[in-house]
């Protein structure tokens, strides 16, 4: 309930950010067109009241969403104040022009337009404060790179500008003049720089943010060379770049709320397709700069990004080779220097797939007596053991062979397009090679190893199902001394009666083969029966009835316990039924497992099941063991809660032969505890046998 409040909460906040968001393009849009509408009229319209409704619905996006999130986000606080510094100046230019017709420059406006800049370059550094430590010197110099790179041709662009400065006094309005393109270099700089780190992380709706930094930058420098010969005048298209760039700036603010959404990392492919197109920049600036003047600026720019470039290179490398190490660690045996099991089992359909046919013998190899080395010898000669039997194994095989140790003493060895006879071949030739004896710290070693063959696609071509068989045959080769076995169909008996087990119990279940018989339980204080506890036994054609020890464990891994405990439930209450209509009302006993503890539908069909005969809860008893409390205490508990809220009377069976805590019997809704019979047996002879059941005996009494 807690997550639908809060999904509902963010619904809420989303659908009344989304109305501003559209109200602003609405604004925004009115003043695009109304710009390029002739007349002095609609122009006085335009720059007097579209142009302030348009910054102002920019801003009041941008705190719509701080507040949203509670004032916590810091970058979307400083671009929230970024985008209020530049209204508020364009407020007061568009005002003082419509009074007095013009305005000096500079102005208090450019207090508010050169506001815009701090603010940003703060959001900018607050979004990348947070991952700080996540960047790697890889991110950093793929940021510098493409920092370097993207300003080097912005300053041949602005050297136009620089120059026309460079000759005036140092006056307040050559300093704004020069300040503008300066911090819309920079600010290109750290979008470029930001865009090309691939550990930094800074939501997926940074696409906004940064077209709008783009669109804002490129607008301030027309505007610095319209302003270098006088020739800006307010009302053109030029503005409508301002009002675009601001509000694609208040679209991730507005969004910001959702960096609940994980980001998708940046490929490494549009990393390195980012730092080529810097190094190519770069690159292009320094050749330019042989045929025609080029700035100082951008050739240093231009130096240091390739240097940059350089660096990143060498990083790259030792990144690659770092990767390629690792990759194959992960991949090798750290004993013998082998293949190990992963890069067995991903290598394997590979060279299957190239065989002919798909032809191919994969043989699994066992050391026979390896566990008497270790505990004779240590550890470390087993050790060296191993190896040495991955060096024969590996000069024994040819090239397109797979050899791996696969865990412990086993190596697995696939051949590809061999034949029966040459898989029984090849493994003669391994036993021979492994029987020579191996010297290790002075003691000549004898061993001996055990192969089992299984052939693709005779017996299989999944690596599982071959690896099995080869498993089994491995076995039979092992029981029969005979070194080296092919798997026969007659190796592996049981997985047929197996399955022809299974089935019949699926229809047990499901027919009348399954039958109760019912154990009597006797008050000893009045010699009347107290109730009786239903024993499921399963009456199977040609067998007889067979006792729970030969069909339980098949049903628990089958997973048909839910199954089998619902039919001796229904089969319990159908007796309790009849015994009921005879006037005999004592309760019945059904034993439950911990798999059937395990589901949390069990109380809503027990419930139903009762309904349905007619009976009362209490009729009913489940008997549970030690082991259903101690496999998952909270979901046992839970079920077992349900069902005794439901009337049905719990019981543990055979208390204390397990290890269960006493605190079960406190937290549990116990209605009977059955002591074990090796209590109860020694009573008579054992004072402290005696004594533990008294102080157990009262305690059912207690607790009602």
């Amino acid at each position: 309930m807690a997550g639908a409040r809060q999904g509902s909460r963010i619904l809420r906040k989303w659908r009344a950010g989304s109305r501003l968001e559209l109200a602003m393009w609405a604004a925004v849009s009115a003043y695009v067109v109304g710009l390029f509408i002739p007349g002095s009229d609609a122009t006085a319209f335009v720059n007097n009241w579209l142009s302030p409704l348009a910054m102002w619905m920019t801003a009041a996006v941008c705190w719509a969403a701080v507040h949203r999130n509670g004032w916590k986000s810091r970058p979307a606080l400083f671009a929230a104040l970024a985008v209020t510094s530049f209204a508020a100046g364009d407020h007061y230019y568009t005002l003082a022009q419509a009074l007095s017709g013009t305005e000096p420059f500079p102005s208090v406006a450019d207090i508010g337009y050169l506001g815009f800049y701090p603010f940003i370059f703060l959001a900018l550094a607050a979004m990348v404060r947070q991952q700080t430590r996540r960047l790697s010197w890889a991110a950093v110099l793929d940021a510098a790179v493409a920092s370097l790179a993207a300003a080097a041709p912005l300053a041949i662009l602005l050297d136009p500008i620089f120059v026309s400065t460079a000759g005036q006094p140092l006056s307040p309005g050559t300093m704004i003049s020069a300040a503008y393109p300066v911090l819309d270099w920079l600010l290109v700089a750290a979008v470029a720089g930001m865009a090309a780190a691939p550990d930094l992380r800074i939501g997926h709706r940074v696409t906004a943010l940064v077209l709008g930094l783009m669109v804002f930058a490129v607008c301030d420098v027309l505007f610095a060379y319209l302003a270098s010969d006088g020739s800006y005048v307010l009302g053109t298209p030029l503005d409508a770049g301002w009002a675009v760039g601001l509000a694609l700036t208040a679209v991730w603010v507005g969004r910001s709320e959702d960096s609940s959404v994980a980001e998708k990392p940046r490929t490494r492919t549009r990393t390195l397709a980012i730092s080529t197109a810097a190094t190519l920049t770069g690159l292009a600036v320094l050749t330019a700069g042989t045929q025609v003047p080029v700035s100082l600026p951008a050739v240093i720019l231009s130096c240091l990004a390739l240097a940059a470039a350089a660096a990143r290179t060498q990083v790259a490398f030792q990144e690659l080779l770092t990767t390629a190490d690792l990759r194959r660690q992960s991949r090798t045996d750290h004993l013998t220097g082998l293949l190990n099991r992963r890069a067995f089992h991903a290598d394997f359909p590979v060279r299957l797939d190239a065989a002919a046919g798909g032809h191919g013998a994969l043989a699994l190899l066992d050391l026979d007596r390896f566990k008497e080395v270790n505990d004779g010898l240590g550890h470390g000669t087993g050790d060296l053991l191993l190896a040495e039997v991955g060096r024969r194994l590996s000069q024994l095989l040819r090239t397109e062979d797979l050899l791996a140790r696969i865990g412990g003493d086993e190596f697995a060895v696939f051949l590809p397009d061999a034949t029966l006879e040459e898989a029984c071949s090849v493994a003669g030739r391994i036993r021979a090679a492994i029987v020579e004896p191996i010297t290790l710290g002075g003691i000549a070693l004898r061993t001996d190893v055990s192969i089992g063959i299984a052939l693709a696609p005779a017996h299989g071509q999944e690596l599982g199902v071959l690896m099995r068989k080869a498993d089994l045959a491995m076995y039979k080769a092992k029981s029969t001394r005979s070194g080296h076995h092919v798997y026969q169909l007659s190796d592996d008996p049981h997985s047929a009666e197996k399955l022809r087990d299974l089935e019949e119990l699926r229809a047990a279940i499901n027919t009348d083969q399954l039958v109760l018989h019912f154990q009597p339980k006797i008050n000893l204080g009045t010699g009347d029966m107290a109730g009786v506890e239903a024993l499921v036994r399963w009456d199977r054609p040609g067998r007889g009835l067979l006792y729970p020890g030969h069909f339980l464990p098949l049903i628990e891994e089958a997973g048909l316990m839910p199954e089998l405990t619902d039919q001796v439930i229904t089969l319990a209450l159908d007796q309790a039924r009849v015994w009921g209509e005879d006037g005999l009302t004592f309760p019945v006993a059904v034993n439950v497992s911990a798999g059937a503890l395990a589901d949390y539908e069990l109380p809503v069909r027990v419930a139903a099941m009762i309904a349905s005969h007619g009976l009362t809860a209490d009729r009913l008893i489940i008997e549970i063991t030690e082991e259903c409390l101690v496999a998952d205490p909270g979901r046992a508990c839970a079920v077992l809660t349900r069902l005794r809220q439901a009337g049905v009377r719990i019981s543990v069976d055979d208390f204390g032969t397990g290890y269960s805590s006493l605190a079960y019997l406190r937290d549990l809704p116990l209605d009977e505890l059955k002591l074990d019979r090796s209590f109860v047996a020694g009573m008579g002879d054992s004072p402290r046998a005696a004594n533990l059941v008294k102080s157990i005996m009262p305690w059912p009494t207690a607790r009602a």
